[in-house]
């Protein structure tokens, strides 16, 4: 389960996608998301689809790379989907104990599930097409404006760069761990919730020491590079808008725009 987690990870291409200017593909995420929560209906939902299955395949992100990304979430979305089932008030189709299932939970769930899934999908092709210096650089510039009321903006860039960087080495550094301790005759697996909550102190412990330990190293290697914070630093890569971060920023607004209007005119589907 724990080699499932993608989050944080970076697939090196030389795609269209991966060619956009960082903070191009940041904008895009956020106008893709207005668009999303904006959307209401099988139309709606449909045009969003229709945007992230074509940056999807500009991308050639692997669909099995997504699928292996939504994994560890499985329980998560199917637990929105059956809450939305069980508890939206409309036309009952079925009824069982305290639970009635309507005609609208069913759409509700549905559609629940549908967004949060391309929800997911659209912040994971960010992380795996942009690298995490390019990442950190895109944010900085865009929130830039900020250090005029002293907002230490390259700080927080920094501190995002360095967790994402992490999330992978601390996945493969728990499932070492958890290897080891089966090796030594640990369960994991049986046993009721707490148990299994117990089985895992073994593996937090050393966890959070190594994890502590990293940290310090890092901090020690920093350290003996001289650095000290953002000021006066330069970039060995400048980002520079191009033609395609204008029509796809262009794009990605012309999304937003078409949903706001088939809401606005009450084209759901």
């Amino acid at each position: 389960m724990l080699k499932d987690i993608t989050i944080g990870q970076y697939f090196p291409g030389n795609t269209v996608v991966h060619r956009l200017d960082p903070r191009t593909k940041l904008l895009l995420v956020i106008v893709y998301i207005a668009a999303l929560f904006t959307a209401k209906g099988l139309f709606g939902y449909l045009l969003v689809f229709a945007f992230l299955a074509a940056a999807l395949v500009l991308s050639r992100i692997r669909p099995s790379v997504i699928l292996k990304g939504l994994k560890p979430l499985l329980l998560i979305i199917c637990l929105t989907g059956i809450l939305n089932l069980l508890y939206t008030p409309g036309e009952e189709l079925a009824s069982f104990w305290i639970f009635t299932i309507t005609r609208e939970g069913v759409a509700s769930a549905i559609f629940m599930i549908w967004r949060i899934v391309m929800l997911i999908t659209g912040t994971f092709l960010l992380t795996y097409t942009t690298s995490p210096i390019a990442l950190t650089d895109g944010l900085e510039l865009l929130l830039g404006p900020l250090k005029r009321i002293k907002v230490p903006v390259h700080e927080l860039s920094m501190m995002m760069c360095i967790a994402l960087r992490f999330i992978p080495t601390l996945i493969e550094e728990t499932d070492k761990i958890m290897s080891a301790q089966k090796a030594r005759g640990a369960d994991f697996e049986s046993g009721n919730l707490i148990q299994r909550a117990k089985a895992l102190i073994p593996i937090l412990v050393p966890l959070f020491v190594s994890a502590f330990r990293r940290a310090d190293e890092l901090a020690v290697a920093m350290e003996c590079r001289c650095y000290q914070g953002g000021k006066g630093r330069t970039r060995m890569k400048q980002l520079r808008y191009a033609l395609r971060d204008v029509l796809a920023l262009g794009l990605g607004l012309g999304l937003l725009a078409a949903v706001i209007a088939l809401r606005a005119l009450g084209l759901t589907g």
